[in-house]
């Protein structure tokens, strides 16, 4: 991560190297109570949980860790199986690293590809997770099987960053400030609320795209949501499994699930049966347009009975 970002930081946390068996996940912890992991999606960084996660420091421990081949976490050597990107090899990254710090069990929260690490680990690891919270995606295999033109319009970058590589990474290291401006910010929304986030902070991501390794791994997370994340979904489809603890799902009101699947709800009950959710008066970066809400909602469902 370049030093814009790390020079940024959020208030009251601490940041932490921690330990898994594939490589180093990195994590600004603080608060004190419960502990809840904060997953970040593409293409960022901990960093979009900079407003959220002291609004719930004073309740929880909170850890707001980077995935693996984003941020200053690890990056894992890509496979022809894309397998050591895929959300149950992440989600396993997690679970470690909160282990490193003595949490054998927490909630989880993501956004984007991080809430896709957040209900991979509630299958996977349903001893490890208490609550799960998804913010603005269905499952993996929902997406695939539900695709269609307006997909394919609205949501192009799925299957261009999942394109044989190095075709996508060429072209993004290409002119990134192009993609950035007109992918991320004019077509994905980020920025779109003046100061939400800071200049600062878009710059830091921004930078991201600057490093040809983050590219790289961010093009294998999309590769691996093509192929090998599909085919663990289809697999707990058939096999029956389910999400057995509490589901949060929160999903943007002025973005493209509505669009795409109506009731998004009703969407995610087949997988997580102990389901609710509500849409947040936002764009698909609910968590910096509009903090506090999202804060809210997330301490609600944290502290529920």
């Amino acid at each position: 991560m370049s030093a814009t970002a790390n020079s940024i930081g959020i208030d009251g946390f601490e940041a932490h190297e921690l330990p898994s068996s594939r490589g180093t996940v990195h994590a600004m912890v603080g608060g004190s109570g419960p502990p809840v992991l904060l997953l970040h999606g593409y293409p960022q960084s901990h960093l979009m949980w900079r407003a959220v996660a002291p609004l719930l420091a004073d309740r929880h421990t909170v850890v707001a860790s980077d995935l693996a081949g984003y941020g200053a976490s690890f990056r894992p050597a890509p496979a022809p199986d894309h397998q050591a990107h895929g959300k149950r090899a992440m989600a396993l990254d997690q679970i470690e690293a909160m282990g490193a710090l003595g949490f054998d069990r927490f909630s989880v929260a993501g956004h984007d590809r991080g809430g896709r690490v957040a209900y991979r680990m509630a299958l996977d690891h349903p001893d490890r997770v208490q609550r799960a919270t998804v913010i603005d995606i269905v499952p993996t295999g929902e997406v695939w099987a539900r695709a269609d033109r307006g997909f394919a319009q609205g949501y192009w970058h799925w299957a261009f960053l999942a394109l044989p590589a190095p075709l996508p990474e060429r072209l993004i290291a290409g002119d990134p400030q192009a993609f950035f401006d007109l992918h991320v910010k004019a077509g994905m929304g980020l920025g779109s609320r003046p100061g939400r986030p800071p200049a600062a902070m878009l710059d830091a991501y921004r930078r991201l795209l600057d490093d040809p390794a983050t590219v790289a791994g961010m093009c294998e997370d999309y590769r691996a949501g093509a192929t090998i994340d599909v085919e663990h979904d289809d697999a707990d489809r058939l096999a029956g499994r389910r999400i057995g603890c509490p589901t949060l799902v929160l999903w943007a009101a002025e973005g493209a699930l509505p669009r795409f699947y109506g009731d998004v709800v009703e969407v995610w009950r087949p997988w997580a049966p102990d389901v609710r959710g509500h849409p947040v008066d936002a764009g698909h970066f609910l968590a910096e347009e509009r903090p506090d809400e999202t804060a809210a909602a997330l301490l609600e469902f944290l502290t529920a009975g």
